[in-house]
C-alpha cells in the first residue's frame, strides 16, 4: 500500500492558489482514476483505489499547511504505512513554474508543512515531488505570492508539471523505486 499525500490549505478561498499545487495534484490523480476524497480520518480527506495491482490512498490534511504532520502521522499509523509507502507533493517556491523536482530526503527549506511533517514523522527522510511556484515578483511577500492563484501566463505550466507528477507517482507505485522514479523524471526538468 502507498499514501500519496498533496500539502494545501482547506476551503474555497485557498483553491487554486500556489500553495495548494499538492491538492491540485491530488484532485488531477483522483480525476484521472475516477476517484472521489469520499473518505475522513484524522482531520484528512481521502479516496482509495487500486493503481495497477497497488492499493494507493491520495490524501488531503484538513489541518491547514502548517499542522500537516498532525493528520499524516496517524494515518499512517492507522494504515499500517513506513516511511518509504509514503511521497508527498508540495510548492517549492526555488523552482520555476512547470518544473517538479523528486527527492528522497533533506530540509524543510522553509516550507511549513514539511516542517510539520519532519516534526511529527520524525525524520526528513521521505519522498517529496517538489512542484515549483516560482520566487514572488519584486515588492510581493512570500506570504502574498503563495497565497495567490496562478497568472494566466504560467496556467499551462502548473498544468504542466502537476500532470507531470501525476506520472511520475503512476511510475513509482507501479513498481519502481522512488530512485528510479527520480532518475527517471528528475532528467526531464
Amino acid at each position: 500500500m502507498k499514501m500519496i499525500v498533496g500539502l494545501g490549505n482547506p476551503g474555497a478561498k485557498y483553491t487554486g492558489t500556489k500553495h495548494n499545487i499538492g491538492f491540485i495534484t491530488m484532485d488531477e490523480l483522483a480525476f484521472q482514476e475516477g476517484l472521489t476524497f469520499n473518505k475522513s480520518k484524522f482531520e484528512a480527506v481521502y479516496a482509495e483505489a487500486f493503481i495497477g495491482t497497488e492499493k494507493v490512498i491520495l490524501v488531503k490534511p484538513q489541518t491547514f499547511m502548517n499542522d500537516s504532520g498532525r493528520s499524516v502521522r496517524p494515518l499512517m499509523d492507522y494504515f499500517n504505512l513506513g516511511i518509504d509507502d509514503l511521497v508527498v507533493v508540495y510548492d517549492d517556491l526555488d523552482l520555476p513554474t512547470g518544473k517538479i523536482r523528486l527527492r528522497q530526503k533533506g530540509s524543510a527549506g522553509g516550507h511549513n508543512g514539511i516542517k510539520s511533517l519532519i516534526q511529527h514523522l520524525g525524520t526528513s527522510e521521505f519522498n517529496r515531488i517538489r512542484i515549483g511556484i516560482d520566487r514572488p515578483v519584486k515588492g510581493q511577500t512570500v506570504i502574498n505570492h503563495v497565497l495567490s492563484n496562478f497568472p494566466k501566463e504560467v496556467h499551462e505550466e502548473m498544468l504542466f508539471a502537476v500532470k507531470d507528477s501525476a506520472k511520475a507517482i503512476r511510475y513509482w507505485v507501479k513498481g519502481h523505486t522512488f530512485l528510479e522514479t527520480m532518475n527517471e523524471f528528475n532528467k526531464k526538468a
